[in-house]
């Protein structure tokens, strides 16, 4: 009988900061900066992103890119105007042929803040 391996390919999570990487691996931590409920919801959107194949996968937390002069930067609502931002994490991203980042072929992804929304 043949043995059949399926590999899995999913969004790999890095991190800008120790601190950005103990929050978000902390329950205890993230509970204790953020409050029960934004830790909550921090602790599914980043199972949210373990568990999609890219970036376009993802619903919940509304993602959006962030149109700023930080090009290549996405957003995830995490609620009460907590977001959480993240870049790709490629060598080079992938581009469209418009020169933004093609979010659908994005599978690694650096976290860099976790912030109101009042302050980018």
């Amino acid at each position: 009988m043949k043995s059949v391996w399926l590999k899995v390919i999913a969004v790999e999570i890095a991190f800008a900061k120790r601190a950005l990487r103990q929050l978000c691996e902390s329950e205890r931590t993230a509970r204790r900066s953020l409050g029960h409920a934004i830790a909550e919801r921090l602790k599914r959107r980043l199972a949210d992103l373990r568990a999609a194949k890219c970036v376009t996968d993802l619903v919940a937390g509304r993602p959006k890119e962030i149109q700023s002069t930080q090009p290549g930067r996405m957003v995830i609502d995490l609620g009460e105007g907590f977001q959480l931002i993240f870049c790709a994490n490629h060598d080079q991203a992938p581009l469209t042929n418009g020169l933004r980042v093609d979010w659908s072929k994005v599978n690694r992804v650096k976290i860099l803040s976790i912030a109101s929304d009042h302050v980018r």
